[in-house]
């Protein structure tokens, strides 16, 4: 980076000397600021600024042998800036010289990157020190005054310094002019420390550019170049060889993410206050938002210009009070900084479940009967959270799901559907954010959900989109009623948002399917795909219920029609050859994961029917086995609600791969009955 050449100007007696002298003391422990050392024709002994005194002749010799890069003639006297001051400057220090106005163009003309720093008083005030500097009578101090100021070379920057009141005044308010003119630059070191998603940039402690406790706090910095920028939290180390006082360093993520090779140059500034700001607060007092303040604060989360302990008060406040319009606003928002993808297709459509229900793996069998229909359906998915299987994790058991944009775009070609994780695709820098704080603080609101699934679909360039709500214990809506109001939020708002939107309120008392777990659900899916007998007829009634109002938006297909054609295409086996080049277009799996070898049988400890299967049991002991981190764990339900059992007869399977974990969930079935027998 080239340094900066700082030419400061102004008549005799404004008091450019003193402010020089100032600025050199204060700025003397700073290695970047370099202040010239003029060589004058003038005797030593004259006083004034510090100078290298030197006869006409020797002046002359060194002219001519190229010791100064720029000179010229005032007061019948002769001036030079010695030509190892562009050194200083290819170096990237930043030199301070006292210049004239008649030798401006010479110097611009030999270095460009060039400020003028013009110091100005009154004609009052220079008159008055030049009377105590005593070297010019009044006829001499008159001519001054009356001079015609030259014009300054064309385009370079002023910047002006007033020196009517204190000399302290002037001298600080031009060293903060020097500072705020130049960027100060630290070179860039990769540090070996995984940070996660947070972005963490290291100081050091005893740096010269910058003072790093200066930075500490919850707000953040932002580095910068002219090639790349990142956001980042400020960490401040005492020494050690990890970073040097002229080195700013990355965590692993940050550095990769910004792209730069280590030992490029950096400045940094703090991150400025959000726009937002007022908004965000009105919103923490419970007052509603407009669209255009949810917008501006839903982009400064997404720029990481919030600090977490914001952020989880907006939350908090947005999942006590969202109104209609609010909803509407924020998938707009949302929408608007995700990744967008667009299709050449009137008709798209998607399917999506609120989730929390163990086994319900429909999406692999309700995609390749729409797709086997011909109709576009590129469903994006997310992992389990709670559960034990979300899926993305259970499609993954036999194909790759962590897709790009243009591999979605591929399998739609060759396949009309697909089944893919969100994380690379419509999943907003807003969810990640979102979710390290609402996940440990329990936070959970319905409309924001909505909101929140809206947005993706909005993003993802769905046209239709059919939405399942589980309703029951533990369930995000546990009644009915609280279902049917989230039904109609997600209608009315998806016709706000352009969108049409059907949503179904379903059964989430009990588990739907056998398998519980990514290798066990996916087991099942394969055996409605194929016809086997031991197909669980819950899973394929809800399927099929669900692929055939889809199929029912299809022009070809009149209402009521739907569940008949979804089931003739199951029948005739399209449905699974359309599963089949959907694995192949995004990849299949080379070996597919089966249910874990490790096994242990629950049996009933009592005689009579059973009343209930409680989800939250089944999830938590499948979890326990390893699921979804683990596909092959899981549990194989044996028997459903109404079956009549003996004491002894099998109720589930614990499958697992790894001992610990096997022992751990056997022991949660111990403690945590997922059967209830009357």
């Amino acid at each position: 980076m080239k340094g900066k050449l700082f030419l400061v100007v102004g008549p005799s007696g404004v008091g450019k000397d003193s402010i020089l002298d100032g600025a050199r003391s204060l700025l003397a422990n700073d290695p970047n600021f370099v202040f010239a050392r003029r060589v004058i024709t003038r005797d030593a002994a004259a006083g004034g600024e510090d100078f290298q005194a030197v006869s006409p002749d020797a002046f002359a010799r060194m002219q001519a042998s190229g010791g100064f890069f720029a000179s010229w003639r005032a007061h019948d006297l002769s001036y030079g800036l010695p030509a190892s001051l562009l050194e200083d400057l290819r170096q990237g220090r930043h030199v301070v010289a006292n210049a004239s106005r008649k030798a401006l163009p010479e110097i611009v003309a030999v270095w460009d990157n060039s400020i003028l720093v013009e110091i100005s008083a009154s004609p009052q005030t220079i008159a008055k020190r030049l009377r105590q500097r005593g070297r010019e009578c009044e006829a001499d101090i008159a001519a001054r005054l009356s001079r015609e100021t030259p014009v300054y070379p064309e385009g370079i920057e002023v910047i002006s310094i007033a020196n009517d009141a204190s000399l302290d005044a002037a001298v600080t308010g031009f060293v903060a002019a020097l500072e705020s003119a130049v960027p100060r630059w630290l070179k860039l070191k990769r540090v070996p420390v995984d940070t996660g998603r947070e972005h963490i940039c290291f100081l050091h402690r005893d740096g010269m550019q910058f003072r790093a406790k200066d930075y500490l706090g919850a707000g953040k910095v932002d580095l910068f170049n002219d090639e790349a920028s990142i956001r980042a939290k400020v960490n401040v180390m005492d020494g050690g060889d990890l970073i040097a006082p002229d080195e700013i360093g990355l965590s692993r993520q940050a550095f990769e993410q910004l792209g730069l090779p280590e030992g490029s140059a950096l400045t940094l500034e703090r991150t400025p206050s959000p726009q937002s700001t007022s908004a965000l607060r009105a919103k923490i007092a419970g007052n509603s938002l407009t669209s255009r303040q949810i917008d501006l604060i839903i982009r400064d989360i997404a720029e990481d210009r919030y600090n977490g302990r914001e952020i989880s008060a907006f939350l908090v406040a947005a999942s006590q009070s969202l109104g209609l319009e609010e909803v509407e606003a924020l998938a707009r928002a949302r929408a608007r900084h995700a990744p967008r993808m667009t299709w050449p297709y009137d008709l798209v459509v998607d399917k999506h479940s609120m989730g929390g229900l163990p086994g319900s793996r429909i999406t692999m069998i309700v995609i390749p009967i729409v797709a086997a229909h011909g109709m576009i359906i590129p469903k994006t998915s997310s992992r389990a959270i709670t559960s034990a299987a979300g899926t993305a994790d259970a499609m993954e058991v036999v194909a790759r799901v962590d897709l790009s944009p243009e591999e979605v775009r591929f399998t739609i070609e060759r396949a009309n559907g697909c089944i893919a994780w969100n994380g690379r695709l419509n999943h907003s820098p807003v969810d990640d954010v979102m979710n390290s704080i609402t996940r440990p603080l329990g936070i959970d609101s319905t409309r924001w959900a909505a909101a929140s699934i809206l947005s993706k679909k909005l993003a993802a360039g769905s046209t239709h989109v059919m939405i399942d709500i589980p309703t029951g214990p533990g369930m995000k809506t546990e009644t009915a009623t609280e279902g049917l109001e989230l039904a109609s939020l997600f209608e009315t708002v998806g016709a706000r948002l352009g969108l049409t939107v059907e949503a179904r309120v379903t059964d989430g008392t009990r588990p739907i399917g056998n398998g519980i777990g990514p290798a066990l659900e996916v087991r099942d899916v394969y055996r409605i795909l194929t016809g086997d007998p031991n197909a669980s007829p819950d899973l394929l009634d809800k399927a099929l219920g669900f692929a055939g109002r889809i199929l029912e938006w299809s022009p070809e297909i009149e209402k009521g029609e739907g569940r008949r054609r979804a089931q003739l295409l199951l029948q005739s086996g399209a449905a699974l050859e359309a599963l089949e080049r959907i694995i192949d277009a995004q990849g299949r799996q080379p070996n597919r994961i089966l249910p874990g070898a490790l096994i242990h049988e629950v049996r009933a400890q009592a005689t009579g029917r059973i009343t209930r299967i409680i989800p939250r049991a089944v999830s938590g002991i499948a979890r326990s086995a390893g699921a979804p981190m683990d596909k092959s764990a899981g549990i194989d339900l044996l028997r459903s609600v109404g079956d009549e059992v003996r004491t002894g007869d099998p109720l589930f399977r614990v499958h697992g791969s790894t001992e610990a974990d096997f022992h751990v969930a056997v022991e949660y079935a111990q403690a945590h009955p997922a059967f209830t027998i009357e």
